[in-house]
């Protein structure tokens, strides 16, 4: 797998093959108050800033709120309401709003059912040089798989660094289905985690077969069913060096 490689003026993460990022996102406005960027960077390796939790306390999402977390890598998202949003917002305020941060954004997250509707936002982030992840969530059932094979062609054709399935998982075949899904080469970095009961145990799993990026919550509220504690997972992670290969189905 190439290099990819996110960039800020004080913060930048570098893709390598056999490395899992481990991500932080803030779920409530309290906890990015009291975040430190020395405290982060013990428990992820970069931050999710969740811009629709912020708009839905009825914050204005400004860079007074991270300030403290320079030299932090900061991931954006304006989540979509069907996918796990906060609230209801139009692509256009969902762009509107990522406008505002990408001086201080190393990477930003984008549906890709959204990545037609906010094409400008994408374009600015590119001629930034700011990559995008192109997101996909389904909060009743893992997609087929070539379902999921299609949608990351059409991702790496609209020029994302990073394609992202979170998926509710119902079976134990769905655990291992995803965990085949992430070892095979779709032409860019893959992130895949579950979401639901089996979302723990998947979540560790597709660490392990090279998913780039591996969410975790930062303080006490998760921002998707199954989430681990992001020092947990770090921990965990850390601690399970060893690289899968090949999934064989039985």
């Amino acid at each position: 797998m190439c290099a990819h490689q996110w960039g800020m003026a004080h913060a930048q993460i570098t893709f390598l093959p056999g490395r899992s990022w481990v991500v932080g996102s803030f779920g409530d406005a309290a906890a990015l108050g009291e975040a430190t960027a020395g405290g982060i960077l013990e428990r992820c390796d970069v931050a999710e800033i969740r811009l629709d939790v912020l708009l839905s306390r009825g914050l204005e999402p400004t860079p007074g709120l991270w300030r403290q977390l320079a030299g932090v890598p900061l991931l954006f998202t304006a989540r979509r309401n069907d996918e796990g949003g906060a609230m209801a917002l139009a692509a256009t305020q969902r762009a509107a709003l990522l406008a505002t941060v990408l001086d201080d954004a190393a990477c930003i997250d984008v549906e890709l059912a959204s990545h037609a509707a906010m094409g400008d936002i994408l374009a600015e982030a590119r001629r930034r040089a700011i990559p995008w992840i192109a997101s996909c969530h389904d909060f009743e059932k893992l997609p087929a798989t070539a379902v999921l094979a299609a949608a990351a062609q059409q991702a790496r054709a609209a020029g994302a660094a990073v394609f992202k399935v979170a998926a509710q998982l119902n079976t134990l075949e769905d655990v291992l289905r995803l965990a085949q899904f992430q070892l095979s080469q779709q032409g860019l970095p893959l992130a895949t985690m579950g979401m639901g009961a089996l979302a723990p145990a998947s979540r560790l799993l597709c660490a392990q077969c090279g998913s780039v990026l591996n969410y975790g919550y930062l303080g006490t509220t998760p921002t998707a069913p199954g989430q681990w504690d992001c020092g947990l997972l770090k921990q965990a992670i850390s601690q399970s060096p060893y690289r899968w290969g090949p999934v064989r189905m039985i």
